[in-house]
């Protein structure tokens, strides 16, 4: 049975251990309170403007290069946009992510396709740098990201589908779907995909005839709008995803410290019964030498 002294020293070094991952839960409830809002303050604006690129892309036609960011060919080459969190601690989060994006690679591969990859945050970097196929990065910018750092990470990506070095960019990112639930997802940001809306294919049906006309008139034309609109509309998704992604880390890391608190204390629980039973072995050893004693005496 281990020593009073050592069972004790564990239990002091656990201790311990549990007053940080409390104090780490309590930190990052507060960085998600503020991360959760910015994420839902951001949402009426992604909305709208998904709302506007959907009224102006619908019967947009992309080809002879009038839209370049919406031109669609062949699939040779794909970027894929890793997005995750800078600092770890935030259980399986960062892993699920990296998970999604090597088997998405490993798809692309396997169709006869070359891969290169875009990571943002230290954890995505530290794993795609092994791979030899990592083509740029974006660290320490996750705990206080702004419009102008999406717009750097979206600029990097459409230079290279602009130039032909690649065909299509997917991103994968940490979307937040609650506070216990963290799901990795994979959309495609180029070629941009014409945006269209249930109402859109409604009105094509019969029934829809008889309304009033939904056709809008723009001045200048569509195309042109859409020209100065889709890099725009480009830095959204990624700010979207950034913020996702902030929010999603937060959550995580609150689960992850939750459940080391929670473990150091049915670890403390199981030492102090380990310490009491060594202490009362130590006291009857006591007592049975005592005793042994005093029989000897009287013999």
């Amino acid at each position: 049975m281990a020593g009073l002294k050592e069972v004790k020293n564990k239990i002091n070094g656990i201790t311990k251990t549990a007053q940080i991952t409390k104090t780490m839960y309590m930190v990052a409830s507060a960085k998600l309170r503020s991360a959760q809002k910015r994420m839902e303050d951001f949402r009426p604006y992604t909305a709208k403007f998904t709302d506007v690129m959907r009224e102006l892309s619908s019967g947009q036609d992309a080809e002879a290069g009038a839209l370049p960011l919406m031109e669609e060919r062949e699939v040779k080459t794909v970027e894929i946009l890793v997005v995750t969190s800078d600092r770890g601690l935030a259980g399986s989060f960062n892993s699920n992510i990296i998970r999604t994006a090597e088997r998405l690679r490993k798809q692309y591969e396997a169709a006869g396709k070359q891969v290169s990859f875009v990571t943002v945050g230290r954890k995505a970097t530290r794993y795609f740098r092994k791979t030899g196929l990592l083509r740029a990065q974006f660290n320490d910018i996750m705990a206080s990201f702004q419009m102008f750092n999406a717009r750097d990470i979206a600029k990097a990506v459409t230079e290279t589908f602009l130039s032909g070095a690649t065909d299509q960019v997917d991103i994968v990112y940490g979307k937040f779907i609650s506070m216990a639930i963290q799901r990795p997802e994979v959309e495609t940001l180029l070629p941009i995909k014409p945006v269209v809306s249930a109402e859109v294919e409604a009105d094509a049906t019969p029934t829809a005839a008889a309304g009033a006309s939904g056709a809008y008139s723009f001045e200048p034309d569509a195309n042109e709008i859409m020209t100065g609109l889709l890099p725009l509309f480009l830095n959204v998704q990624v700010f979207h995803a950034l913020l996702e992604v902030g929010a999603s880390e937060q959550a995580a890391r609150m689960t992850a410290m939750d459940n080391a608190t929670k473990a150091c204390k049915d670890m403390i629980q199981e030492l102090t019964q380990l310490y009491n039973k060594a202490r009362q072995a130590a006291v009857t050893n006591e007592l049975l030498d005592i005793v042994g004693g005093a029989e000897a005496l009287k013999g």
